[in-house]
């Protein structure tokens, strides 16, 4: 199967076990998260939450697996994994989403595979959290088509 992005297959960067970030976090490509966050995270490629990670703030990703504690919103638009050890104290939206029994999720959760739709769906989501915030004049336009947000 030919991959849309070389960095797919491998990690090209790891926060360990034991470490920790303070503000807010975008890299290139595939990440692995088993330490914390403390601070928003943001990729174009792929992210792991370990089962000993814990992120308090949005994650942006084409893909995420979460066996950790993401408290804030989760944005991914090709798929969501959450394993039995995942918490998801926020709201998420992706095009499918898989989850495993015993897990928490704690906030709406929008899985619409229908292109058009899903891409609504993030515009409805973008002007909540904007007017949340108190200011239109912050948010960001969206291209999901190139994977970038």
């Amino acid at each position: 199967m030919a991959h849309s992005y070389p960095d797919e297959i491998s990690i090209n960067t790891l926060l360990g076990p034991g470490s920790s970030i303070r503000g807010d976090v975008k890299v290139n490509g595939f990440i692995r998260v088993d330490g914390d966050i403390d601070g928003s995270l943001e990729t174009a490629g792929r992210v792991i939450i370990g089962e000993d990670a814990r992120v308090r703030g949005s994650v942006r990703s084409r893909s995420i697996t979460i066996g950790g504690i993401i408290q804030g919103d989760v944005i991914a638009p090709d798929r969501v994994v959450v394993l039995a050890s995942g918490i998801v104290l926020g709201a998420i939206l992706t095009r499918k989403l898989e989850v495993e029994e015993s897990v928490l999720l704690n906030g709406p959760c929008f899985a619409i595979d229908d292109e058009q739709r899903f891409n609504q769906a993030l515009v409805d989501y973008q002007n909540r959290i904007a007017l949340r915030e108190g200011s239109l004049a912050g948010s960001r336009p969206v291209s999901t088509a190139s994977g970038q947000w």
